[in-house]
């Protein structure tokens, strides 16, 4: 199986967005088992988990494709919010300023096919450069809890376990983390 190394980052488009949300639905019911029971992945696909078209009409939504086939997704945003998709916006997303925010890590999701090859690692190191480039200094997230072993291997430092009680009902954990990065 192709490394990261043969994974081809490239900008979400509007029009594959069934698509990225299929991918992050099979990312999510695979890759969380052992973290979250089947009722809080399903309330997390359902209420969470998905892609927000505000960062692919930013840009700053990327897919990283292995021979033709999209292996990943994953973004960065300029934006106040730290999670939510489409699906379950939470309130008012206003634009970051570099000189005092951090900007945002967002909707990371990993193919189980493509899981532990890097991937998740190469995208997040695009977001970081994007990120950069536009002289913020440090970048935050709110991470799931398969997801907190990539960002701390990556720097990013626990903030606080937060809790969210979904419109179900079913209350799911994350975690918020926060790195310092140099500005480019």
């Amino acid at each position: 199986m192709p490394s990261a190394s043969a994974a081809n980052v490239r900008p979400a488009r509007l029009d594959e967005i069934a698509a990225l949300n299929e991918l992050i639905r099979t990312s999510a019911t695979e890759l969380s088992r052992g973290f979250y029971d089947a009722a809080q992945i399903e309330a997390a696909v359902r209420f969470v988990f998905g892609v927000d078209s505000q960062l692919v009409r930013d840009g700053s939504y990327f897919v990283c494709e292995i021979d033709g086939e999209r292996a990943a997704c994953g973004g960065w945003s300029r934006r106040g919010a730290l999670y939510g998709g489409d699906q379950r916006p939470l309130g008012d997303a206003p634009l970051l300023d570099p000189a005092t925010d951090a900007a945002r890590i967002r909707a990371f999701f990993v193919h189980p096919r493509f899981a532990r090859r890097g991937i998740g690692r190469r995208l997040l190191d695009v977001c970081c450069a994007a990120a950069a480039r536009e002289r913020y200094r440090a970048l935050e997230l709110m991470a799931t809890l398969p997801g907190v072993p990539l960002y701390a291997s990556c720097g990013f430092r626990e903030v606080e376990r937060v809790r969210d009680r979904l419109p179900n009902g079913v209350e799911l954990e994350f975690v918020r983390m926060r790195k310092q990065i140099a500005s480019a």
